[in-house]
């Protein structure tokens, strides 16, 4: 196995397949990635034989399933940097495709021991410098405006120390977010706000975070697309189309790099089928 990788943590819950968004994933790294495309899935959950063979590997959640009785399933993402098995690690939210080769992503971030991403894009490529409709807390409180979607740790006492500070923030949220974001309380547990919250307490914003960097995604939360009326869906505003050459076209706009499609309906059998095809292509 690879010494760089990428790690996706899913666990289904009653409305949301995550496994099968992971497997999507997964199918884009291997077809769309060169240098790098090992991918480990991070589950308790049975994945069916058709999905495994998409993994490099499938670990268990350690210690006790701590997000056995949540929805999001947020509790047991601290944990990554005990289970992973590269010594380079790039985190993905399960809900993404990756859709262009990032190997010079790769060779910024080994000169870094944690990186996280700043900086998000709405699908016609406009910088969203600041989310002032989900990031209440975030602003009212000054903390790093980071993203647990996309992230990268390498094997360090540095990157340990910031997971080892995330299991505390996560495990007494109400306490944490009490002392570090009282204003525009939120009353429940956001991995974004966690993380931010850990590193503020570490004092490394500085170190975990670099608009300048490589590190980016596009984000289709509907309040952040720049439209004059937001809707409950930005599938029921925009057309989309994944080709069969791994293209993917938002209102006929040609989408880059990584792409949080947030709705969890978006990947339908056709583009699975679609991604399939792509990664048995490349192997």
């Amino acid at each position: 196995m690879s010494n760089k990788g990428f790690l996706i943590l899913a666990q289904n819950n009653k409305d949301v397949d995550y496994i099968k968004q992971a497997y999507a994933l997964a199918l884009s790294i291997k077809f769309s990635q060169t240098t790098y495309n090992s991918v480990s899935l991070v589950t308790n959950d049975i994945v069916p034989e058709e999905y495994a063979i998409a993994f490099d590997s499938i670990l268990p959640i350690p210690w006790e399933d701590s997000a056995k009785d949540s929805d999001w399933k947020i509790e047991n993402r601290w944990k990554l940097y005990h289970v992973t098995p590269y010594e380079e690690t790039i985190v993905l939210d399960s809900d993404m495709l990756l859709l262009e080769d990032i190997s010079s992503w790769w060779k910024y971030l080994e000169n870094y021991d944690l990186k996280f991403c700043s900086k998000i894009k709405n699908y016609k490529s406009d910088s969203i410098k600041q989310d002032t409709i989900h990031r209440k807390a975030f602003i009212a409180n000054n903390l790093p405006n980071v993203y647990f979607a996309l992230h990268y740790f390498k094997k360090s006492d540095f990157a340990h120390d910031f997971y080892k500070t995330l299991e505390f923030v996560v495990n007494n949220w109400e306490y944490c977010y009490g002392q570090f974001a009282p204003n525009e309380y939120q009353n429940w547990l956001s991995i974004d706000l966690a993380s931010a919250i850990a590193i503020e307490i570490l004092d490394i914003s500085c170190n975990v975070t670099d608009l300048n960097g490589p590190l980016e995604f596009i984000h289709m939360k509907p309040a952040i697309q720049g439209w004059a009326l937001t809707p409950s869906k930005w599938q029921d505003t925009v057309h989309s189309l994944f080709t069969n050459s791994g293209e993917l076209l938002i209102a006929n706009i040609k989408q880059f790099k990584l792409f949080h499609y947030v709705e969890k309906d978006f990947i339908t059998p056709v583009i699975l089928s679609k991604l399939r095809n792509l990664a048995d292509a490349r192997r």
